[in-house]
């Protein structure tokens, strides 16, 4: 009882705290903060902590602690802990920054849409150019990937589980992992949201068939290694899309309808690829899809709570980004990886395990202990209101709506995947200063050219 009084109470306090930064809490207004509230921390870990913390989750990664009754109780209060100190520290930036979460969001939210530049040709074909090596991309992608899982689908996977192909898909790839993540599965469905966004604002055919072209592309790479999340995600955030530019409004209805659909869509899903029959596992709260939801993404923290420090040692930074380690001829190491390996070996070797990702304070934990919870916490709760704050602020262009739309999608995952992502994202950096230079570019050009015009040099030079 005395686990379900604090719940509650970090539930209550949590929940102020973070309609205070994000602006608002409504499911049919969403946004980055509010999104790393629902879908990050209280679906994906605060629920399941609970069930955890009272002996009542039976389920299957939890049975694999030793000493289950201390480590229950660490894993829970680690969880209330980022329940307050993430929105606390989102609160400390709003205060410094003189950030109105309500009245800038509501503001932003009712604005127009407006265009990058007047030069309209001159950036389609720039914003063409980057489609095209997208398009390449994926083709790259199918090419170097050993056998694509969804074309095995089709035809039939042979000899080989979709679970393997999955793996292989992911562990095995012969090309540039990099230029794949980079160029294929993370521009192309940022490329489709902004086509999509300048399709509507300019109302151009152009603009509709590279949409289409793109969306096409998109929704490929979401599903060419039958992974069930991805395209359930750019799904979402293509609704966002439609939201942030006045052509969508959700109500009660829309919500239900969509959740509905789904909801039919996932379980299709795992009876298609994993051949899941059994009704059960379907209305468990601890298999199937409602297990994986509460019970997947927070059972690996606990295994890292109780794993690092006493069958592992401590990693001492050795799982932080590659290019760090680098430096000092230290191998990059992932503690899900680690996980995975020492309490599910027999997946490692039959090729069906990847890692375990888990809420970001695990990994953290991993490298540098409590300490590394502490410190962790803060500074996600920073980083993502200070990117909150600036989006915000931002012009509303289709090129900064759809990065903060990819961002308040790809943020909340984030946080339920690792915390060394928080530290050095190339893909993060590259999506960031390839749309951000091209319109500053664009804007700086315009300048120019108009100071050219107004000050009689282009008459000049024309006249010479």
């Amino acid at each position: 009882m005395l686990y379900v009084v604090i719940w509650v109470i970090v539930l209550f306090v949590s929940t102020a705290l973070f309609r205070s930064v994000s602006g608002s809490l409504s499911v049919a207004k969403p946004n980055l903060v509010s999104i790393v509230y629902y879908y990050s921390l209280l679906l994906s870990s605060f629920i399941g902590s609970l069930f955890i913390v009272l002996g009542v989750d039976d389920y299957y990664m939890t049975k694999k602690l030793f000493r289950p009754e201390e480590y229950r109780v660490i894993g829970f209060a680690v969880v209330c802990f980022v329940m307050i100190g993430l929105p606390l520290a989102m609160l400390f930036v709003s205060r410094l920054c003189g950030f109105e979460a309500k009245r800038e969001f509501h503001q932003y939210l009712n604005s127009t849409i407006q265009n990058v530049t007047t030069n309209k040709n001159e950036f389609f074909y720039w914003f063409l150019a980057l489609s095209g090596v997208s398009v390449l991309a994926i083709l790259y992608t199918i090419w170097k990937t050993p056998q694509v899982p969804i074309f095995a689908l089709l035809t039939g996977p042979g000899d080989t589980s979709l679970a393997e192909l999955r793996i292989d898909a992911s562990m095995h790839f012969k090309g540039n992992v990099l230029f794949r993540n980079i160029f294929a599965l993370s521009l192309t469905p940022l490329l489709s949201l902004m086509a999509y966004s300048f399709a509507v604002l300019t109302n151009e055919a152009r603009w509709k068939l590279l949409f289409l072209i793109l969306f096409a592309g998109a929704v490929f790479v979401n599903v060419y290694d039958l992974a069930k999340s991805p395209i359930f995600f750019y799904l979402i955030m293509f609704l966002l899309v439609r939201i942030y530019i006045g052509k969508t409004k959700l109500s009660s209805a829309k919500l239900l309808l969509y959740g509905v659909a789904g909801s039919i869509a996932l379980v299709g899903m795992y009876i298609v690829i994993q051949g899941v029959r059994d009704v059960e596992s379907f209305l468990s709260y601890n298999k199937g899809p409602i297990g994986r939801m509460i019970f997947a993404q927070i059972a690996p923290t606990f295994l890292h709570l109780n794993l690092f420090g006493e069958a592992l040692p401590f990693l001492h930074g050795r799982s932080l980004p590659s290019i760090l380690t680098g430096l000092f001829d230290v191998d990059n190491v992932r503690s899900a990886r680690m996980v995975m390996a020492h309490v599910f070996p027999e997946r490692i070797e039959d090729g069906t395990g990847g890692v375990l990702n888990t809420l970001f304070v695990a990994e953290a934990y991993a490298n540098f202990g409590y300490f590394g919870i502490i410190i962790g916490t803060l500074y996600v709760g920073v980083m993502v209101q200070l990117l909150y704050i600036c989006f915000l602020r931002l012009p509303k262009n289709p090129i900064f709506v759809s990065l903060f739309i990819y961002f308040s999608v790809n943020i909340p995952r984030t946080i339920v995947g690792g915390f060394t992502d928080f530290l050095f994202n190339p893909i993060w950096i590259l999506l960031v200063v390839l749309f951000g230079g091209l319109v500053l570019f664009l804007r700086v050009k315009a300048d120019v050219w108009l100071w050219l015009e107004k000050s009689g040099l282009l008459k000049k030079f024309h006249v010479r």
